[in-house]
């Protein structure tokens, strides 16, 4: 009982980065998701990691002086470090975006509360079948790697350095930008391809509302190109993820 105090503040140390990091990551950080299972989400995993990385914050925990500028500096650190791994996975949701508007599905909007509106129905299909194959191949494992070895690239109590995280963060902008590229790459060619096709029959059949007819045949050969490289395109991003996980923080 003596040491509930320093082990208290070692706690409450580990999660000001640990919980901030949960709030932000894909799948966890959903507003759908109710505050109170984030919340729990957040304390199981800092309890998880506590016997882990108890070291690396005792001596901080020793400065009660510096208590609360710490806990601040480590809630940096996590909403830094999670905002990163967020924008790379926004390239799902760009991703789907694009192909929306080559199969004429744009229009098709349904609720997203993590993004914070309105996206194509396309769009949140690939960001839940994003989800679930980072899941499948163990990415989330990377996830948790991250904030142990944060610790030993940023120990504790120090500000994150911020020209470091905004190189950092336009590296992930690039790389989420050419990831949603490559994802939507074969609809990007079919689009154009079709488009090509309509305009050369609207101007050998210029009476014809060619545009109206082939909409549902847009559609149909959209959604089925859709269907035969989605399996391809998550493969690749859920690679892609874990390579950025593995070697992206080097500061």
């Amino acid at each position: 009982m003596a040491d509930l105090p320093f082990h208290a503040t070692a706690f409450l140390l580990l999660f000001a980065r640990v919980g901030a990091v949960v709030m932000l990551l894909p799948a966890f950080s959903d507003d759908g998701m109710p505050g109170q299972i984030r919340l729990m989400l957040a304390i199981g995993m800092t309890l998880g990691l506590y016997g882990l990385l108890e070291g690396k914050v005792a001596a901080a925990s020793a400065d009660e002086a510096g208590l609360a500028a710490t806990v601040i500096a480590e809630m940096l650190v996590g909403i830094a470090m999670g905002m990163i791994v967020r924008i790379l996975f926004n390239a799902a949701a760009m991703a789907g975006g694009l192909i929306s508007v080559q199969v004429g599905l744009s229009s098709t909007l349904i609720a997203d509360a993590s993004m914070g509106g309105q996206v194509p129905l396309l769009a949140k299909f690939i960001t839940v079948a994003a989800t679930v194959s980072c899941m499948a191949m163990g990415v989330h494992h990377l996830w948790i790697g991250m904030i142990v070895h944060s610790y030993d690239l940023l120990p504790v109590g120090h500000l994150p350095p911020g020209g470091d995280f905004a190189q950092l963060a336009i590296q992930a902008t690039t790389r989420a930008t050419g990831l949603a590229l490559g994802m939507a790459a074969p609809l990007i060619v079919y689009g154009i391809l079709f488009n090509v096709a309509l305009g050369i029959s609207a101007r050998v059949a210029p009476t014809i509302q060619i545009f109206f007819i082939a909409q549902p045949l847009n559609i149909l050969l959209g959604l089925t190109l859709f269907a035969g490289t989605l399996g391809v395109a998550l493969s690749g991003f859920s690679e892609a993820m874990a390579g950025f996980m593995r070697t992206g923080w080097a500061f």
